[in-house]
Protein backbone atom coordinates (compact mmCIF):
# COMPACT_ATOMS: atom_id res chain seq x y z
CA UNK A 1 0.00 0.00 0.00
CA UNK A 2 1.51 3.35 -1.10
CA UNK A 3 0.48 6.55 1.37
CA UNK A 4 0.00 9.88 -0.69
CA UNK A 5 -0.88 12.83 1.88
CA UNK A 6 -3.00 15.63 -0.42
CA UNK A 7 -1.57 19.13 -0.49
CA UNK A 8 -3.83 21.05 -2.23
CA UNK A 9 -7.69 21.15 -3.21
CA UNK A 10 -9.91 21.18 -6.16
CA UNK A 11 -9.01 18.35 -7.87
CA UNK A 12 -9.91 14.69 -8.12
CA UNK A 13 -8.36 11.29 -6.83
CA UNK A 14 -7.48 10.98 -10.81
CA UNK A 15 -6.15 14.38 -11.54
CA UNK A 16 -3.90 14.53 -8.24
CA UNK A 17 -2.15 11.39 -8.66
CA UNK A 18 -1.23 11.81 -12.05
CA UNK A 19 -0.28 15.43 -11.61
CA UNK A 20 0.93 15.78 -7.89
CA UNK A 21 1.63 12.22 -7.39
CA UNK A 22 3.68 11.48 -10.27
CA UNK A 23 1.73 7.88 -11.32
CA UNK A 24 1.79 7.72 -14.81
CA UNK A 25 -1.19 6.57 -16.64
CA UNK A 26 -0.26 2.95 -17.49
CA UNK A 27 0.61 2.67 -13.55
CA UNK A 28 -3.18 4.16 -12.80
CA UNK A 29 -4.46 1.69 -15.26
CA UNK A 30 -2.67 -1.65 -13.77
CA UNK A 31 -4.19 -0.25 -10.12
CA UNK A 32 -7.72 0.19 -11.78
CA UNK A 33 -8.26 -3.02 -13.53
CA UNK A 34 -5.27 -5.29 -12.78
CA UNK A 35 -6.26 -5.88 -8.85
CA UNK A 36 -5.09 -3.11 -7.09
CA UNK A 37 -7.35 -0.94 -5.04
CA UNK A 38 -7.98 3.35 -4.56
CA UNK A 39 -8.81 4.47 -0.71
CA UNK A 40 -9.37 7.80 -0.01
CA UNK A 41 -9.01 8.39 3.93
CA UNK A 42 -9.43 4.57 3.88
CA UNK A 43 -12.58 4.33 2.16
CA UNK A 44 -12.74 2.69 -1.23
CA UNK A 45 -12.95 5.07 -3.74
CA UNK A 46 -13.02 5.45 -7.42
CA UNK A 47 -10.57 7.56 -9.35
CA UNK A 48 -13.43 10.53 -10.15
CA UNK A 49 -13.86 11.14 -6.08
CA UNK A 50 -13.06 14.66 -5.49
CA UNK A 51 -9.71 15.93 -2.70
CA UNK A 52 -9.04 17.96 -0.28
CA UNK A 53 -5.87 19.29 0.94
CA UNK A 54 -5.19 16.84 4.34
CA UNK A 55 -6.76 13.54 2.60
CA UNK A 56 -4.90 10.53 1.96
CA UNK A 57 -4.82 8.60 -1.45
CA UNK A 58 -3.78 4.92 -0.63
CA UNK A 59 -3.10 2.92 -3.35
CA UNK A 60 -2.96 -0.76 -3.12
CA UNK A 61 -0.63 -2.28 -6.17
CA UNK A 62 -1.78 -5.22 -7.75
CA UNK A 63 0.52 -8.11 -6.58
CA UNK A 64 3.54 -9.16 -8.96
CA UNK A 65 4.62 -12.05 -10.15
CA UNK A 66 7.79 -13.49 -8.90
CA UNK A 67 9.82 -15.27 -11.00
CA UNK A 68 10.63 -19.22 -9.84
CA UNK A 69 14.48 -18.36 -10.20
CA UNK A 70 13.75 -15.93 -7.19
CA UNK A 71 13.52 -17.43 -4.27
CA UNK A 72 14.18 -16.34 -0.79
CA UNK A 73 17.96 -16.44 0.56
CA UNK A 74 19.10 -14.97 3.90
CA UNK A 75 21.92 -12.86 3.70
CA UNK A 76 22.96 -9.71 5.47
CA UNK A 77 22.63 -7.22 3.43
CA UNK A 78 23.50 -3.50 4.14
CA UNK A 79 21.02 -1.51 3.44
CA UNK A 80 21.86 2.32 3.12
CA UNK A 81 18.26 3.87 2.89
CA UNK A 82 14.89 2.59 2.61
CA UNK A 83 10.97 4.20 1.94
CA UNK A 84 8.23 3.07 0.59
CA UNK A 85 9.55 3.49 -3.28
CA UNK A 86 13.48 2.42 -3.14
CA UNK A 87 16.40 1.01 -1.41
CA UNK A 88 19.90 1.41 -1.51
CA UNK A 89 22.23 -1.28 -0.86
CA UNK A 90 25.73 -1.14 -0.49
CA UNK A 91 26.91 -4.44 -2.55
CA UNK A 92 29.95 -6.35 -1.36
CA UNK A 93 31.89 -7.93 -4.23
CA UNK A 94 31.77 -11.54 -4.76
CA UNK A 95 27.70 -11.22 -5.23
CA UNK A 96 25.99 -11.07 -8.21
CA UNK A 97 23.00 -8.44 -8.49
CA UNK A 98 20.70 -10.91 -10.53
CA UNK A 99 20.58 -15.15 -10.78
CA UNK A 100 23.07 -16.29 -13.22
CA UNK A 101 21.24 -17.79 -16.50
CA UNK A 102 22.19 -21.95 -15.66
CA UNK A 103 24.25 -21.05 -11.88
CA UNK A 104 22.57 -22.00 -8.88
CA UNK A 105 24.32 -19.52 -6.77
CA UNK A 106 22.99 -16.41 -3.95
CA UNK A 107 22.09 -13.19 -5.81
CA UNK A 108 21.28 -9.79 -4.85
CA UNK A 109 18.31 -10.23 -6.03
CA UNK A 110 17.79 -13.30 -3.92
CA UNK A 111 18.66 -11.22 -0.67
CA UNK A 112 16.05 -8.95 -1.30
CA UNK A 113 13.13 -11.76 -1.93
CA UNK A 114 13.91 -12.84 1.30
CA UNK A 115 13.72 -9.36 3.43
CA UNK A 116 10.80 -8.52 1.12
CA UNK A 117 9.30 -11.73 2.67
CA UNK A 118 10.37 -10.78 6.30
CA UNK A 119 8.52 -7.08 5.92
CA UNK A 120 5.56 -8.80 3.67
CA UNK A 121 6.33 -6.89 0.67
CA UNK A 122 4.48 -8.71 -2.17
CA UNK A 123 6.55 -7.37 -4.93
CA UNK A 124 9.56 -8.76 -6.97
CA UNK A 125 12.50 -7.51 -7.68
CA UNK A 126 13.14 -4.31 -9.58
CA UNK A 127 16.98 -3.23 -9.58
CA UNK A 128 17.88 0.26 -11.11
CA UNK A 129 21.60 0.34 -11.24
CA UNK A 130 23.45 -2.82 -11.51
CA UNK A 131 27.01 -3.59 -10.75
CA UNK A 132 29.14 -6.50 -11.72
CA UNK A 133 29.45 -9.63 -9.72
CA UNK A 134 33.02 -8.28 -8.45
CA UNK A 135 32.41 -4.55 -8.19
CA UNK A 136 31.49 -3.20 -4.98
CA UNK A 137 29.01 -0.76 -3.83
CA UNK A 138 25.74 1.34 -3.94
CA UNK A 139 22.66 -0.33 -5.68
CA UNK A 140 19.79 1.49 -6.47
CA UNK A 141 16.68 -0.87 -5.90
CA UNK A 142 12.91 -0.05 -7.06
CA UNK A 143 10.78 -1.70 -4.70
CA UNK A 144 7.72 -1.76 -7.04
CA UNK A 145 6.90 -1.28 -10.66
CA UNK A 146 5.05 2.37 -10.09
CA UNK A 147 8.79 3.51 -8.50
CA UNK A 148 10.73 1.39 -11.62
CA UNK A 149 8.48 3.47 -14.14
CA UNK A 150 9.55 6.12 -12.91
CA UNK A 151 13.44 5.44 -13.21
CA UNK A 152 13.31 4.59 -16.80
CA UNK A 153 13.13 8.20 -17.94
CA UNK A 154 15.04 10.04 -15.00
CA UNK A 155 18.84 9.64 -15.04
CA UNK A 156 20.18 8.38 -11.86
CA UNK A 157 24.22 10.30 -11.27
CA UNK A 158 26.40 7.22 -10.34
CA UNK A 159 29.96 7.99 -9.30
CA UNK A 160 32.74 5.21 -9.66
CA UNK A 161 36.25 4.87 -7.68
CA UNK A 162 38.68 2.32 -10.05
CA UNK A 163 42.18 1.71 -9.59
CA UNK A 164 43.77 1.07 -12.91
CA UNK A 165 47.49 0.09 -14.09
CA UNK A 166 50.26 3.05 -15.15
CA UNK A 167 49.73 6.68 -15.07
CA UNK A 168 47.80 8.41 -17.69
CA UNK A 169 48.62 10.88 -19.91
CA UNK A 170 45.58 13.36 -19.37
CA UNK A 171 44.89 13.92 -15.48
CA UNK A 172 40.98 14.41 -16.73
CA UNK A 173 38.61 13.62 -19.94
CA UNK A 174 35.88 12.54 -21.45
CA UNK A 175 35.88 8.66 -23.38
CA UNK A 176 33.39 8.56 -25.84
CA UNK A 177 34.12 4.86 -27.34
CA UNK A 178 31.01 2.53 -28.57
CA UNK A 179 31.17 -0.61 -26.97
CA UNK A 180 29.77 -3.96 -28.15
CA UNK A 181 29.67 -7.56 -27.42
CA UNK A 182 33.02 -9.20 -28.30
CA UNK A 183 32.47 -11.73 -31.18
CA UNK A 184 32.66 -15.52 -30.09
CA UNK A 185 31.83 -14.33 -26.75
CA UNK A 186 29.02 -14.17 -24.57
CA UNK A 187 30.74 -12.15 -21.38
CA UNK A 188 33.53 -9.92 -23.22
CA UNK A 189 32.65 -6.82 -24.28
CA UNK A 190 34.99 -4.47 -26.92
CA UNK A 191 35.49 -1.27 -27.96
CA UNK A 192 33.41 -1.92 -31.57
CA UNK A 193 32.98 1.40 -33.79
CA UNK A 194 29.54 -0.50 -34.59
CA UNK A 195 28.66 -0.62 -31.15
CA UNK A 196 25.90 1.49 -28.59
CA UNK A 197 27.56 4.86 -27.83
CA UNK A 198 29.73 4.82 -24.17
CA UNK A 199 30.51 8.00 -22.60
CA UNK A 200 32.60 8.09 -19.47
CA UNK A 201 34.25 11.21 -17.45
CA UNK A 202 37.05 10.85 -15.37
CA UNK A 203 39.98 12.51 -13.05
CA UNK A 204 42.70 11.21 -11.72
CA UNK A 205 42.28 11.58 -7.55
CA UNK A 206 45.55 10.14 -6.89
CA UNK A 207 48.71 8.53 -8.20
CA UNK A 208 51.82 5.98 -7.35
CA UNK A 209 54.31 4.18 -9.18
CA UNK A 210 52.62 1.68 -10.58
CA UNK A 211 48.90 3.01 -10.32
CA UNK A 212 46.10 5.93 -10.46
CA UNK A 213 42.96 6.42 -8.85
CA UNK A 214 40.23 7.65 -10.57
CA UNK A 215 36.92 9.34 -9.82
CA UNK A 216 34.76 8.54 -12.57
CA UNK A 217 31.33 9.09 -13.50
CA UNK A 218 29.16 7.48 -16.10
CA UNK A 219 26.69 8.93 -18.44
CA UNK A 220 25.93 5.53 -20.30
CA UNK A 221 25.24 2.37 -18.67
CA UNK A 222 26.90 -0.33 -21.17
CA UNK A 223 28.19 -3.46 -19.51
CA UNK A 224 31.71 -3.68 -18.45
CA UNK A 225 31.75 0.01 -19.70
CA UNK A 226 34.37 0.95 -17.22
CA UNK A 227 36.48 -1.55 -17.05
CA UNK A 228 36.20 -1.81 -21.90
CA UNK A 229 37.33 2.16 -21.90
CA UNK A 230 40.85 1.98 -19.71
CA UNK A 231 41.39 -1.61 -21.10
CA UNK A 232 41.39 -0.24 -25.06
CA UNK A 233 43.51 3.00 -23.70
CA UNK A 234 46.29 0.21 -22.09
CA UNK A 235 44.90 1.05 -18.61
CA UNK A 236 43.13 -1.90 -17.32
CA UNK A 237 42.11 -1.95 -13.96
CA UNK A 238 44.12 -3.73 -11.68
CA UNK A 239 42.49 -7.21 -10.46
CA UNK A 240 40.72 -7.32 -13.91
CA UNK A 241 42.48 -10.12 -15.28
CA UNK A 242 39.49 -10.52 -17.75
CA UNK A 243 40.49 -6.62 -19.45
CA UNK A 244 44.43 -7.20 -19.07
CA UNK A 245 44.63 -6.44 -15.41
CA UNK A 246 47.00 -8.47 -13.00
CA UNK A 247 46.60 -9.13 -9.75
CA UNK A 248 49.59 -8.33 -8.18
CA UNK A 249 47.68 -5.89 -5.29
CA UNK A 250 44.32 -6.68 -5.47
CA UNK A 251 42.34 -10.08 -6.09
CA UNK A 252 39.43 -8.50 -8.00
CA UNK A 253 38.86 -5.36 -10.24
CA UNK A 254 39.35 -2.67 -8.38
CA UNK A 255 36.15 -1.02 -8.52
CA UNK A 256 33.86 0.53 -6.54
CA UNK A 257 30.20 2.89 -7.23
CA UNK A 258 30.71 5.37 -4.37
CA UNK A 259 27.96 7.59 -4.69
CA UNK A 260 24.70 7.52 -5.78
CA UNK A 261 22.08 10.61 -6.20
CA UNK A 262 18.86 11.21 -7.67
CA UNK A 263 15.18 12.63 -7.15
CA UNK A 264 12.78 10.64 -4.87
CA UNK A 265 10.41 10.23 -7.20
CA UNK A 266 7.00 10.96 -5.30
CA UNK A 267 8.55 13.68 -3.07
CA UNK A 268 11.07 15.26 -5.62
CA UNK A 269 13.45 15.30 -2.93
CA UNK A 270 17.05 15.01 -3.73
CA UNK A 271 19.07 11.99 -2.34
CA UNK A 272 22.64 11.74 -2.19
CA UNK A 273 24.70 8.23 -0.95
CA UNK A 274 27.84 7.21 -0.11
CA UNK A 275 29.37 4.35 0.08
CA UNK A 276 33.08 4.21 2.05
CA UNK A 277 35.97 2.36 0.39
CA UNK A 278 36.42 -1.36 0.46
CA UNK A 279 38.64 -2.85 2.89
CA UNK A 280 39.75 -5.63 0.40
CA UNK A 281 41.27 -3.06 -2.38
CA UNK A 282 44.64 -0.77 -2.09
CA UNK A 283 44.03 1.51 0.85
CA UNK A 284 43.62 5.72 -0.58
CA UNK A 285 43.67 8.59 0.63
CA UNK A 286 41.39 11.22 1.46
CA UNK A 287 37.52 11.68 1.69
CA UNK A 288 35.30 10.14 -0.41
CA UNK A 289 32.34 12.94 0.48
CA UNK A 290 34.83 15.69 -1.01
CA UNK A 291 35.01 13.80 -4.54
CA UNK A 292 31.00 13.74 -5.05
CA UNK A 293 31.13 17.91 -5.69
CA UNK A 294 34.87 17.39 -7.45
CA UNK A 295 34.33 18.78 -11.58
CA UNK A 296 35.71 15.67 -13.08
CA UNK A 297 36.42 17.65 -16.33
CA UNK A 298 37.24 21.45 -17.45
CA UNK A 299 33.98 22.37 -18.80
Amino acid sequence: MIRFHVQTDGLNVRDYLLTKANLSRQTLKKIKFAGGAIYLNNTPVNVRAPVKKGDTIDCLLPKEVRSPNLYPVEMPLKIIYEDDFILVVNKPAGLPVMPKMGHDTASLAHGLIHYYNQINLPYTVHIVTRLDQDTSGLVLVAKHQLAHGYFRDMKVKRRYLAVVEGKLKETSGIITLPIARKPGSIIERSVDYDGKHAETHYCVVEEADAWSLLNIELKTGRTHQIRVHFSHLQHPLIGDTLYGGTKDIANRQALHCYHLAFTQPYTNEVLSFIAPWPDDLPAIQGDLSTLTAQKLIDE
